[in-house]
């Protein structure tokens, strides 16, 4: 399996790598993982973790497409090659751009190939407004066919790649296969919904929303301050709690925060692990998301909660949830604190909000439907590739 992300880290397509492997051990499967030199090792069964050697000066990998990737993902292909011509793999399980050199991993040593594709590579380079997105967009489009063209399996995680897939002419080939655990981790939380109120001030009658994730622009976090300096206004006891961001960001948005008025309290980072004390401690969850179309990871732990949903009306988040089991609004300021508003003021739409949620979740999100679904996929490859 090839990984071109740092693996581990508690962030969007780490956590996929996770569940699919912990998943592939489960079904019978042994990995060889490879991945970069940045990330914290786990232990899951039937897992070996293979490194690339590192890059001077290189610590970090920021979110999304850049000229440190490119040079890490070089690594990583001479250092997938090296592990593969020693033979004994059965196939070749790539996730991300880690495929554009994968299909030719899988040919060269005569075993099928798989494409795990978390996002369309292309609209990163937008999403992310990557300098040299405009001159590599023509060639991340041409790589990405190639992977779904010449890949014996490809899995998508939302309904939005599936279609893309199926346009391309592999639907046949291709399984959706939703993140449904979501941020999950196998550890006990360290703390609680109490203490975690307790810890950054907030008062236990006090209402709270909570942001979970990173601070990329395409998440909304700008929307969501502005939303919540409006609905401040009228709910002065308002907190809205954010869990997420590196230092510099949780900085900079906190004193965005300050000049908007906006009652926030950043959390920072937080360990997966204790994501679910700060679920507990909130009233309502929301995910602003103005740009993208692939579904947060965090939705799926979020119909699992017991907790309202408050969401942006876009396909990213639309291709899960409707108005049955989420508040949606339009990705403006004023939309946003109105529903913040709505929520606050009505508990019983939240309560119901958040039973047709789980239920939801419990029938079509089920960690046993995902067990399924990637059975069937590695199925589907083993019938392919004979």
């Amino acid at each position: 399996m090839l990984a071109p992300e740092p693996f581990f880290e508690p962030r969007g397509t780490p956590f996929s790598e996770y569940h699919r492997i912990k998943a592939l051990g489960e079904l019978g499967h042994s990995v060889d993982l490879v991945t970069y030199p940045i990330g914290a090792d786990v232990s899951l069964p039937n897992l070996r973790i293979i490194r690339t050697g590192g890059v001077p000066f290189v610590r970090r990998v920021p979110i999304g497409p850049s000229a440190v990737k490119l040079l890490l993902d070089c690594r990583l292909a001479l250092t997938a090659w090296r592990v593969a011509r020693r033979g004994g793999y059965d196939l070749v399980h790539s996730h991300e751009e880690a495929g554009f050199f994968g299909v030719w991993l899988a040919r060269r040593i005569g075993v099928p190939h798989v494409y795990d594709m978390h996002s369309s590579l292309p609209q990163q380079l937008s999403n992310f407004h990557f300098t040299l997105g405009r001159w590599l967009l023509p060639v991340f489009q041409r790589l990405e066919r190639r992977a779904i063209d010449q890949s014996q399996a490809v899995i998508t995680i939302c309904q939005e790649l599936q279609d893309q897939v199926a346009a391309f002419g592999a639907g046949e080939r291709s399984i959706l296969i939703e993140n449904v655990m979501g941020g999950q981790t196998d550890e006990p939380p360290t703390t609680s919904g109490a203490e975690v109120r307790a810890r950054w001030g907030i008062a236990a009658d006090s209402p709270v929303a909570l942001y979970t994730g990173t601070f990329e622009a395409y998440q909304g976090l700008e929307l969501l301050m502005q939303a919540a300096a409006i609905a401040g206004r009228t709910h002065p006891t308002l907190k809205v709690l954010v869990a997420g961001g590196e230092p510099r960001q949780v900085q900079a948005a906190a004193e965005k925060a300050r000049t908007l008025g906006a009652p926030m309290v950043f959390a920072g980072q937080q360990p997966a692990r204790d994501i679910p004390a700060f679920i507990d401690a909130c009233d309502i969850l929301v995910s602003p998301r103005i740009a993208g179309t692939n579904t947060p990871l965090k939705i799926y732990s979020y119909l699992q909660s017991g907790r309202p949903i408050l969401a942006t009306n876009l396909r990213t988040h639309t291709q899960v949830l409707d108005d049955t089991v989420a508040r949606l609004v339009m990705p403006e300021p004023g939309a946003l604190a109105a529903g913040l508003a709505e929520l606050l003021g009505d508990p019983d739409r939240r309560r119901q909000l958040a039973t047709a949620a789980a239920e939801l979740a419990r029938r079509r999100y089920s960690r046993q439907g995902y067990l399924d679904r990637t059975a069937a996929a590695y199925a589907r490859l083993w019938a392919v590739g004979s």
